[in-house]
């Protein structure tokens, strides 16, 4: 099934929002009736070119240690800012935003200090600094996975993401 067929069937809503980067080729529908900062569908158009980049984890709190004695530090809001601030870094290198991200599969992990409970509300104070914010309102679509663990210890927080843009804003390298 190609991509845009796959985006396509999962369209249900009727309002449409249009990036306003690629109108033409990247159709956004919000959630009905809902306020909540994410996309029910994303549907591509011909000619947008896809860019999946891999979880994405918060770096470890002691760098350099070996490898069986790294991990990760602070709560949910601190890993899903410091894990966010790496994607952003990632997109610029590919020349994008996070404007351009359509979907978002973060893994999130129980906090101990929370009574071993995921902390939904710490992942969203820092996802909302950086999606649906005045200087950059677009969202992604969403999923949001409770796991038992991740492959840093102490990590509580993966990300992963799929950025799309027109294939005409794509710049050719020489």
């Amino acid at each position: 099934m190609s991509i845009k067929r796959f985006f396509s069937s999962s369209l249900f809503g009727l309002a449409l929002l249009n990036s306003q980067s690629h109108a033409d080729t990247i159709q956004r529908t919000p959630l009905p009736h809902s306020s909540f900062p994410i996309l029910q569908s994303v549907t591509l158009g011909a000619g947008t070119e896809l860019t999946y980049f891999s979880g994405l984890l918060p770096d470890p709190a002691n760098a350099g240690a070996p490898a069986e004695e790294l991990h990760a530090s602070g709560d949910t809001a601190s890993q899903t800012e410091a894990v966010l601030k790496k994607l952003d870094a990632a997109l610029k290198r590919q020349g994008l935003g996070f404007g351009d991200v359509v979907q978002l599969r973060i893994f999130l992990v129980a906090d101990p200090d929370k009574g071993n409970k995921l902390d939904f509300s710490g992942l969203q104070k820092s996802y909302t600094q950086f999606f649906a914010t005045k200087d950059q309102p677009n969202v992604p679509t969403r999923t949001t996975v409770g796991v038992a663990s991740l492959v840093l210890p102490h990590a509580l927080i993966e990300i992963e993401a799929v950025a799309a843009r027109a294939s005409s804003a794509v710049k050719k390298a020489d």
